[in-house]
């Protein structure tokens, strides 16, 4: 009886010498192709070359290797009796397994310049080809595209002399789940190469799970998070979970609220407090500590229970006071060993510390879903606004201070949901009037919550003022400054209003709903 075959073919060399070594010590005979060959051969390993079993050489660079029906007979051919004379008829040797993960197209389009035919060389076409024939004859070929799945491959032809029927199906799975991933970046980029708009005819959205959670946003729904691209992964997805219960379907949304605040301020230490998505404190500057002590108190009521986001590297005194109250959970971007032990008193929060990258790799995609289908927009990434680029629309120009802080606030209150008002005052929100159906019944709302501490703040709102009694409103709270969108066709109602105060107004020119 023939020795069983296995394809390796990777990019990904990740373990590939130890798992071409464990095949050939269990009695299999290793085909491959162009670089895996050559690293397999370097290693000692004797490795037949794909053109020998098909007496055809690779051809035009490499872009034909695999693609010949000696491969894919011995890949598709089943068990039966039919198939199996058919192959001997044709001298077509039988292939057990297929190990082989893709050129890294995702990878190639996120560098900066990089061209359209770059991108289109680094389409794989042989690889797709054979791990989806190999995962529609699972049921008697074993695919792998995930080189973390060797070892648990290599014990079972250990223990058992073969690949379960189970463990079989499971990675057939993995294997369209795979190239359906890497269609769906290459249907995505081509798309956006179509002229005039960003959205192609098609849009494939595909994740690949990271975990279960307990259940959803409710204790009868079910939940899971997936993740997007391939590792390492970005944003949430690439966060470190160092202690604590695992993460719920609230904390994800939480902590991804929190992470697009942190975005908005990168030049600054940035503390921020969230509850249902909504930042009920925001503060910066001064140390971290201090920072996050600030934003708790901006509303320590809807603090408790809350989500923190911090824009720096927690320390111990930061790690003492984030233990004075119940948090939910904690993000970071970094964190001592000294703090981490000072945090562990309290086994049940969850810390959390982002990727290196988070703060340049913004989101590309907005995706919303609707009963029937989803709604694709580019995301509201933040904006590089600054005190020259705001239109002053009042007798009173904004001091030098108040413009500080005008800017401050407009970078939080386009995360609050609408309608949505921010006061600002020294550094911190001091009020946040969120999701009412009426304007000026956010802005009531923000200046009852800052109370005294609303004398001498400015207010931001994520959209234009549609009545004057939105400004009435403010002053009567103690605001002195204002910045809003314009575009109402009451803007000069409102600007009236505002002079009539003895307050200055500015219009950013950008409208930030969020619904």
């Amino acid at each position: 009886m023939a020795n069983p075959k296995a394809i390796i073919s990777v990019y990904d060399k990740s373990g590939v010498v130890e798992f071409a070594q464990a095949l050939q010590d269990l009695g299999f005979e290793i085909l491959s192709t162009g670089g895996t060959a050559a690293e397999l051969s370097k290693a000692g390993i004797p490795v037949t070359s794909v053109s020998e079993v098909t007496g055809f050489p690779e051809i035009l660079g490499g872009r034909v290797k695999t693609l010949h029906p000696v491969i894919h007979a011995g890949i598709l051919a089943r068990a039966t009796h039919e198939h199996q004379e058919e192959l001997e008829r044709y001298g077509i040797g039988s292939i057990q397994l297929v190990a082989v993960n893709l050129y890294p197209f995702e990878k190639t389009i996120e560098r900066p310049g990089v061209t359209l035919e770059e991108a289109v060389e680094n389409i794989d076409i042989g690889g797709p080809t054979m791990v989806r024939a190999a995962a529609k004859n699972h049921e008697r070929v074993t695919v792998v595209t995930d080189p973390g799945r060797y070892s648990e491959i290599i014990s079972e032809l250990r223990s058992k002399g073969q690949v379960s029927k189970e463990t079989r199906a499971r990675l057939a799975a993995e294997a369209f789940r795979h190239t359906s991933q890497y269609d769906a970046a290459i249907t995505g980029y081509l798309s956006k190469q179509l002229p005039k708009s960003q959205f192609g005819p098609v849009l494939t959205v595909s994740g690949t799970k990271a975990f279960d959670l307990r259940y959803g946003e409710n204790p009868h729904q079910m939940g899971a998070f997936y993740a997007i691209g391939d590792p390492p992964y970005s944003g949430i997805a690439g966060a470190k979970l160092l202690q604590g219960k695992p993460l719920s379907f609230n904390n994800l949304l939480d902590a991804d609220a929190a992470l697009r605040i942190m975005r908005e301020f990168r030049e600054e230490p940035v503390a921020i407090v969230i509850k249902h998505t909504n930042p009920c404190g925001v503060a910066v500057g001064g140390n971290l500590e201090n920072v996050y002590v600030k934003a708790r108190e901006a509303d320590p009521v809807s603090a408790f229970g809350s989500v923190v986001g911090l824009g720096g590297v927690i320390d111990v005194d930061t790690a003492t006071r984030i233990t004075e109250t119940f948090v939910e959970a904690v993000l970071a971007k970094g964190i001592t060993d000294e703090a981490l032990s000072v945090l562990a008193k309290k086994p049940n929060l969850r810390v959390l510390i982002l990727p290196g990258n988070f703060e340049d790799d913004l989101p590309k995609l907005d995706v919303r879903w609707v009963d029937g289908g989803f709604i694709a927009q580019s995301p509201d990434v933040p904006q590089d606004l600054d005190v020259a680029s705001l239109k002053v629309v009042t007798e009173r120009r904004p001091t030098e201070q108040e413009a500080r802080w005008l800017l401050s606030a407009f970078k939080v209150v386009k995360h609050v949901k609408s309608n949505a008002i921010v006061f600002w005052k020294d550094g911190a929100t001091v009020g946040v009037g969120a999701g009412q159906m009426n304007r000026v019944g956010s802005v009531k709302i923000a200046a009852e919550h800052a109370g005294i501490k609303a004398q001498g703040a400015v207010m931001a709102s994520d959209a234009f003022f549609p009545f004057r009694d939105g400004i009435d409103a403010a002053r009567e709270a103690g605001v002195t400054a204002i910045i809003q969108p314009g575009g109402s066709i009451r803007d000069k109602e409102s600007i009236d209003a505002a002079n009539e105060h003895g307050m200055a107004m500015v219009f950013a020119g950008i409208r930030h709903f969020r619904h």
